[in-house]
């Protein structure tokens, strides 16, 4: 439907093209107010969607250091009980012929060998190299590291590109899970040994000594270097926490600015309005196109800038 102005009211209007202008000034307001309105309140679904998100990942953040702290209590437990037999027991040294000769007994031995030998190794499998992280990363990361002022932080992470961020949680995962497939047979297979060794009361007590020192030190190896991937990982989930959580104050302040913009828009409806009811040629009706046009300004600032 076509919106007109009465006749009688546009004889109170300037003429010429300025005089439609004031015209149609409540019509466009009324739209522009309803469509700030509607930008303001899209704007705040979008903060609390993406605080939620935040939440979600602060749990999966918080998981990680959990599991970073268990598994390095567990590193240590190991380790001090290693300290606690060889202060007691004194020489600690595995029988590695014994172990190889009893192992080679065992049905299909090569898997079951091939652990034993990583075990008496004293080291853990050389894993893949660990993914290089991005230089606005590092550089965010250090900015937390040194409890740089928030801003500063706030700052260094608008740096990083999400999909960066993203990219570097997805890759360190992967590595870590390709590292546990690699310890993964040494586990399965040194849990096998170890239940020969404990079903054969003949072998139980040397080798189940040497076994037992074999795992105590593999495993207090193991939970020290997976410790530092789960840590890794938690790191990059808490940068995703704080890039998310800025997100969501953005989308909070352009729903305030958009609202902001709707009063403007109101203000310019109603100042029109009175123009209206006043007949007044020039001074109300400036004053509405005024506040519109600021309204309208201020509204185009916030979408495209903010």
């Amino acid at each position: 439907m076509k919106a007109e102005v009465p006749a009688e009211i546009k004889a109170t209007l300037p003429e010429g093209r300025w005089g439609k202008v004031l015209g149609m000034t409540p019509v466009v307001m009324t739209v522009v107010a309803t469509l700030l309105a509607g930008l303001s309140s899209s704007e705040m679904t979008k903060a609390q969607y993406v605080r939620a998100l935040a939440a979600q990942l602060q749990s999966k953040a918080g998981d990680q250091w959990g599991f970073f702290q268990a598994k390095r209590l567990r590193g240590a437990i190991q380790s001090g009980a290693l300290d606690t037999a060889r202060l007691t027991a004194g020489d600690l040294e595995p029988d590695a012929a014994a172990l190889r000769r009893f192992a080679a007994a065992l049905p299909d031995p090569a898997p079951v060998l091939a652990a034993l030998d990583t075990l008496l190794s004293g080291q853990l499998p050389a894993p893949a190299v660990a993914p290089a992280l991005a230089p606005e990363i590092r550089t965010a990361l250090a900015a937390i590291d040194d409890a740089s002022p928030a801003a500063d932080i706030a700052a260094a992470l608008r740096d990083v590109p999400a999909a960066t961020l993203d990219s570097a949680l997805h890759a360190a995962l992967a590595h870590a899970r390709a590292f546990d497939d690699l310890l993964r047979p040494v586990i399965e297979q040194g849990d096998r040994l170890g239940d020969a060794i404990d079903a054969s009361a003949e072998a139980r007590r040397a080798l189940g000594r040497d076994f037992a020192v074999l795992r105590l030190r593999y495993s207090s190896l193991r939970y020290d270097a997976e410790a530092k991937l789960n840590q890794s990982i938690a790191r990059l989930l808490d940068l995703q926490v704080r890039q998310t959580n800025l997100v969501a104050e953005r989308h909070q302040r352009r729903s305030a600015r958009f609202f902001y913009g709707m009063l403007g828009a109101q203000a310019a409806v109603l100042v029109s309005t009175f123009a209206l009811a006043a007949r007044r040629r020039s001074l109300l009706w400036s004053l509405a196109a005024s506040a519109g046009l600021v309204a309208v300004t201020f509204a185009t600032y916030v979408y495209l800038f903010l």
